[in-house]
């Protein structure tokens, strides 16, 4: 008998099953059946594009423990016209690969075909040789692999509108109760993995509110939120898009002599150096090395549950000047003002549960506390190449490439708010020369590699799991955008799903800086107080700011 031996890609058909997850199949078919199906999928594969496979931190963001998803909050200035918010979602976010595409696990099963057309699957572990006949397609695990498959996405079904009277006030705390209502109810994974929710009611805010969900396997948080602002113009001036002020880079000039090449060898020893203390840090954190139980730190299955997200506005004109004082940066302020406002938080938590004034210091003194960020490896695209990308004039590299950056947070109480800033540029300059970051992504892709995707996965959990809160900030459009036609307010963004109960962000726009705190209410009952102690800690260090240049006017005049 002339045996012929072949590999066939089996997946469920839309029609057939929605569902991502795997499910068992016979292989079985005829001559003519087969050559139907086969035909009818090369059909379907004409009107889409190849399948992706998923990035390492995609397949990351899919498991159990670590489903996140990103939120972004966009208060609005009037109602939203639905069918025109559904007409544009279609030309726009429509049109982008990952918001059309379903992930699916792909198997790879092998059959053999005798010369009458019978169809005979062999099973993976049968002794049989077929080295020259067949290269069996597998990932890692040796079984299945997931992938992005195009389909054809109906919008309608990804834009919830709940039934609200339109123009009508809503009642204090209902998007906030909305917010968090959703943030427990999973995406249907038949479907591409977003959805836009129109809240049509004013709030002391805004005129309408649109909350757009996506899972973080689409995407990193800042690629996505670009994303969105590609699909904004410019109040001003409809037709552009709008402007996202470039990160400075230092002067490529270099310059000769002796003095230059013994300071780029200096330099060059303090990022080996820093990079080796934080790449063993790093480790140790994956594997064992944990905060110090404290109030904040989240309970077991807090990934699972709703959050509760709050935001409030803060002046960037307040920050800038606070960043001139210190000669830093707007991140070392805003690492800063959440260092500021985390102690005196947690000061008050002490107090209250040891029974004393929250004025006196009551935080011991040897606890550890560090946040995470993560940092994007990967420069993330203009919104010119975004949105030339949904017209599909442009091949833009997509993807999650994160790693993680973990930064101490003392917990000390200083007399002077300034000192908070100062010692937050001091830790954000020594974290600048070091590769920990690259050295998290690329570690854990040779970590998956070598020993599994579950090793590589348990070690990312356990890096957030045995820190204490996460931190992030987003540069955003200098000047007021709209919406598909429709002005936007504020831009207020998170993230939920990973193992921290505070999540804290800072997403600046034109003129303002929007403070977004997203929390496990379980460990974090009070988040609003936690905005306050921030917005406060602004507030002491413009007076002391303003007070130091009043002393020197007066000064000035005396000696006059």
């Amino acid at each position: 008998m002339d045996l012929r031996v072949r590999s066939r890609s089996r997946r469920s058909s839309e029609k057939e099953d929605q569902s991502p997850f795997p499910h068992s199949t016979t292989a079985a078919a005829g001559g003519q059946g087969r050559g139907e199906e086969e035909e009818e999928e090369r059909e379907g594969e004409e009107e889409m594009d190849e399948e992706q496979p998923l990035s390492p931190a995609a397949r990351l963001f899919i498991q159990r423990n670590f489903d996140c998803h990103v939120i972004a909050i966009l208060g609005l200035g009037r109602p939203v016209d639905v069918a025109t918010c559904i007409s544009n979602l279609g030309l726009t976010l429509g049109k982008h690969p990952r918001f059309c595409s379903i992930m699916i696990w792909v198997f790879f099963v092998v059959v053999v075909v005798d010369v009458f057309g019978e169809v005979f699957p062999i099973e993976r572990n049968r002794d049989i040789p077929l080295s020259g006949y067949v290269t069996l397609l597998q990932d890692e695990s040796g079984s299945r692999a997931p992938k992005w498959i195009r389909t054809k996405v109906c919008i309608p079904d990804h834009v919830v509108t709940p039934p609200l009277e339109e123009g009508k006030e809503l009642p204090p705390g209902f998007v906030e109760a909305y917010v968090g209502k959703i943030t427990g109810m999973p995406l249907d994974k038949s479907k591409p993995l977003w959805e836009l929710h129109l809240l049509n009611g004013k709030t002391q805010d805004a005129g309408a509110t649109a909350v757009l969900k996506i899972h973080h396997s689409l995407g990193d948080g800042i690629s996505l939120l670009s994303l969105l602002l590609a699909c904004t113009r410019k109040v001003s001036d409809p037709e552009s898009l709008p402007t996202i002020p470039r990160p400075r880079r230092r002067g490529s000039e270099r310059k000769k002599g002796l003095l230059s090449f013994l300071a780029g060898l200096w330099l060059l020893l303090q990022v080996m150096w820093y990079s080796l203390i934080d790449c063993f840090l790093l480790m140790a954190t994956a594997l064992f090395y944990k905060d110090t139980n404290n109030p904040i730190k989240g309970s077991k299955g807090m990934e699972s549950r709703p959050k509760l997200i709050v935001h409030s506005t803060l002046s960037l004109d307040d920050i800038k000047l606070v960043k001139h004082a210190i000669s830093g940066t707007v991140n070392d302020v805003m690492l800063g003002l959440a260092t500021a406002g985390f102690v005196r938080y947690m000061n008050r938590r002490y107090a209250k549960k040891n029974g004393v004034d929250d004025e006196k210091p009551s935080i011991p003194s040897n606890i550890r506390v560090r946040t995470t960020l993560l940092f994007n490896t990967r420069e993330t695209p203009g919104l010119h190449e975004l949105a030339e990308m949904m017209k599909g004039n442009a091949n833009v590299k997509w993807g999650n490439k994160l790693g993680y950056m973990i930064i101490p947070i003392p917990m000390k109480i200083h007399k002077d708010p300034m000192d908070y800033v100062r010692q937050a540029k001091a830790i954000a300059d020594r974290k600048k020369m070091s590769l920990e970051a690259y050295f998290s992504y690329y570690g854990g892709l040779l970590i998956a590699k070598l020993f599994g995707f579950k090793l590589a996965t348990a070690m990312c959990h356990n890096i957030l799991a045995n820190t204490t809160f996460s931190f992030s900030t987003v540069i955003g459009p200098t000047e007021e955008v709209e919406f598909f036609g429709n002005p936007i307010v504020y831009i207020a963004p998170t993230v939920y799903g990973h193992p921290h109960a505070l999540t804290v962000h800072f997403q600046s726009y034109a003129n303002k800086v929007k403070l977004v705190i997203s929390v496990d209410e379980e460990s974090v009952p009070d988040p609003r107080q936690l905005c306050s102690d921030i917005e406060d800690s602004l507030a002491k260090m413009k007076n002391s700011l303003n007070k130091k240049i009043g002393d020197k006017i007066e000064i000035l005049s005396t000696q006059k």
